[in-house]
């Protein structure tokens, strides 16, 4: 049943929230590769507002294990139901597109698959073993699910050795479990401490304008800074349908600066904040930022 509380749903949205449309030749490059291979991305399942932009810069975020989740978080946009088996091929075809799009970075995402014994982290690990094989020059960043906090699972991932090891608290402690369907806050901020422990690179990722207050923003930062984040990242929370959780506010860009800046006072080695900011916009400049000050 839709959400009928949507305190901006009838509103434009705001000037800054407008995006520019690109329908190049490389674009249309990449479309024909990922349907070639039959790749899922976020990109589409998630209705990413950058969509446009990141594939006609040659960049796009692969969606392993499937498009449909075992989950139903209330701002996702990507399907639950039941899964398919996972692709035995789909290690050498995300590999093969990563080389034929002539990425220098690579991120790789997934639904949630708890109906798999491994929640998928072997299939994790034979994706980012093929990626490596065929683009021994890539950069790999990929953006787990919890593994529902079983270290075991996690090594398996972190053991292949991604550059990058992101997983988003998504929101505020206070709102998470009207806003995730399973996960739940603090086995997030676990997953993000063992993975900083193993000597891995931690990312996260907030939402912001689903009715958390500054207080709670600052505190979420505070917790992913406390348990060795690296990298985080603040964008605006957009309603994929009538369905699924409202939009309580749109952030001013001035707001998003203030929280990048406060971000940054704490310690963290990269931050991306602004309206548009998605876990992997532009997410190449995050590790290059890190290797210089390393």
């Amino acid at each position: 049943m839709p959400y009928n509380n949507d305190k901006v749903a009838k509103n434009l949205k705001p000037g800054w929230l407008k995006i520019k449309l690109h329908n190049d030749d490389t674009f249309a490059d990449v479309s024909k590769i990922v349907e070639k291979h039959h790749l899922h991305t976020i990109c589409d399942s998630g209705k990413c507002p950058n969509k446009s932009e990141c594939w006609s810069r040659r960049t796009a975020t692969f969606m392993i294990l499937g498009d449909i989740c075992t989950r139903s978080c209330k701002f996702c946009a990507t399907k639950t139901g039941r899964p398919l088996p996972p692709e035995e091929s789909e290690p050498r075809e995300v590999a093969e597109s990563i080389r034929l799009m002539g990425l220098k970075h690579a991120v790789l995402t997934s639904v949630d698959r708890d109906d798999l014994p491994d929640g998928g982290a072997a299939h994790w690990a034979a994706v980012i073993r093929a990626i490596r094989e065929v683009n021994p020059s890539t950069t790999i960043e990929v953006l787990i699910p919890d593994f529902d906090g079983r270290t075991e699972m996690l090594d398996t991932v972190i053991d292949a050795k991604p550059d990058i090891i992101g997983h988003n608290i998504e929101t505020v402690e206070r709102l998470t479990p009207m806003v995730r369907s399973r996960a739940k806050y603090r086995t997030s901020l676990e997953v993000l401490r063992y993975i900083a422990s193993r000597g891995a690179v931690a990312k996260s990722g907030i939402m912001l304008g689903l009715g958390e207050t500054e207080e709670e923003i600052l505190r979420t930062l505070d917790d992913l800074a406390d348990v060795g984040c690296s990298i985080v990242t603040l964008g605006q929370y957009l309603r994929p349908t009538l369905a699924h959780y409202p939009v309580a506010e749109y952030v001013t860009p001035g707001k998003f600066a203030m929280y990048g800046d406060l971000a940054r006072m704490r310690g963290f080695k990269y931050v991306a904040s602004a309206p548009l900011v998605r876990s992997s916009y532009l997410a190449e400049q995050a590790l290059g930022s890190i290797n210089k000050q390393d």
